[in-house]
């Protein structure tokens, strides 16, 4: 009888270890949401690449789980990004939820991070008031307050005091057109119009045309990653160039998926940004490399380095709480990362979760036969403005 409770406590025992084994190999899965088809078809494929690639070089398994990503297309579609967030909750009980194209799908999903207690790690997604939306956004990409400002600080010092702005309208665009035009006014810079175009299937013909009318010294432009050469195509066909007016903007113009299919035109045009495939570092030497080397030569932008560096401080954060990963103890960990990226140095701020960097001030110019946004100044350690105005 002994020798059978012995049998018994040894057997529980064993199972005991098997099922501690079995939680420590419990996948860790990351939910992947962007858009793989449609109008931002460029920003998913770019993220994905990217967050492949830190998979690559770092190994599937972090603090003995093993790393598991989930990848859902939301075509841009803030209902279908809330959808696939509940799936990817409740079915498919994802630690992480990633990704988010544009600004109306990050918001989408707030509710159910927060009622879940589920991080949400927004890679692209720029507009200020994001990380507001719930206690467990932390962004990895940028805001456009903190872009646009550089460039309405470099304008009125290089001659140009008239400036139209035209920006897509939704968040992002918004926070452009208002950063832009009340750093420029302050600097005593003048904006003769404030013009708008929509998000789905917009046609700037109009809008260029009334910029012409107008003849500022330059045209402000911000539109979402993958909309760059439609603009810059049409600023040309319009001769607006020609005509003495300069196209400056944030870099999601010269987006380097598309510069190269851009030509010529696009040369001398000065953007505010905190990414370039050209940015002199050796971390980015590498990152460039190794990005091209996995995805057929395709040239990395500001998309990708957000997603890589998203990422990273998923990674990190399972490091820290020792692989054990919930959702209030990986926002915790998330708060106040510091590292060297692609993009150089950055820091997750612990008080609003969003991304401090340096923003540069770059030149479309040719280099071995290729464009590129050749950074030329650099603003340092920038924080939203969106939010310390607040």
């Amino acid at each position: 009888m002994h020798q059978r409770t012995v049998i018994q406590a040894a057997i529980a025992a064993a199972l005991l270890v098997a099922g501690g084994a079995a939680l420590a190999q419990e996948r860790f899965r990351i939910g992947l949401i962007l858009p793989m088809t449609g109008q931002q078809a460029t920003t998913g494929r770019q993220i994905e690449a990217a967050a492949r690639l830190w998979m690559a070089q770092n190994g599937d398994t972090v603090a003995g789980r093993k790393i598991e990503l989930i990848v859902k297309d939301d075509t841009s579609l803030p209902d279908m990004t809330r959808r696939l967030a509940q799936e990817l909750v409740v079915n498919e009980k994802v630690n992480v939820l990633a990704g988010f194209g544009i600004t109306p799908s990050a918001l989408a999903v707030a509710p159910i991070a927060t009622q879940s207690k589920t991080p949400e790690v927004v890679m692209a997604a720029a507009t200020s008031s994001i990380t507001e939306a719930s206690p467990y956004i932390v962004r990895t990409s940028f805001t456009l307050p903190q872009v646009s400002v550089a460039m309405a600080d470099w304008a009125p010092k290089n001659g140009i005091k008239s400036v139209v702005t035209l920006v897509t309208d939704y968040g992002p665009g918004l926070d452009a057109e208002k950063f832009f035009k009340d750093r420029f006014l302050f600097n005593g810079g003048k904006v003769p119009d404030s013009l708008r175009v929509p998000l789905r299937n917009p046609d700037f013909a109009p809008f260029l045309q009334k910029v012409r009318d107008i003849k500022p010294d330059a045209l402000f432009v911000f539109v979402p990653s993958g909309a760059g050469a439609a603009v810059m195509k049409q600023f040309l066909e319009r001769g607006m160039d020609k005509a003495g007016i300069r196209l400056i903007a944030t870099g999601d113009v010269t987006d380097d998926d598309q510069l190269n299919d851009m030509g010529d035109g696009a040369l001398g045009v000065v953007t505010s940004h905190h990414y370039s495939a050209d940015h002199q570092s050796a971390a980015n030497k590498k990152f460039v490399e190794a990005f091209q080397k996995a995805n057929k030569g395709l040239r990395p932008n500001f998309m990708a380095v957000g997603g890589y560096d998203g990422m990273r401080v998923i990674y990190e954060a399972l490091k820290k709480t020792g692989g054990k990963g919930g959702g209030e103890a990986l926002v915790a960990a998330m708060k106040g990362q510091v590292f060297e990226s692609p993009r150089g140095p950055v820091f997750i701020d612990a008080q609003t979760r969003d991304v401090v960097q340096n923003v540069y001030l770059r030149k479309v110019e040719k280099k071995n036969g290729q464009l590129f946004n050749v950074e030329f100044d650099v603003i340092k350690d920038v924080k939203d403005p969106g939010k310390t105005k607040k």
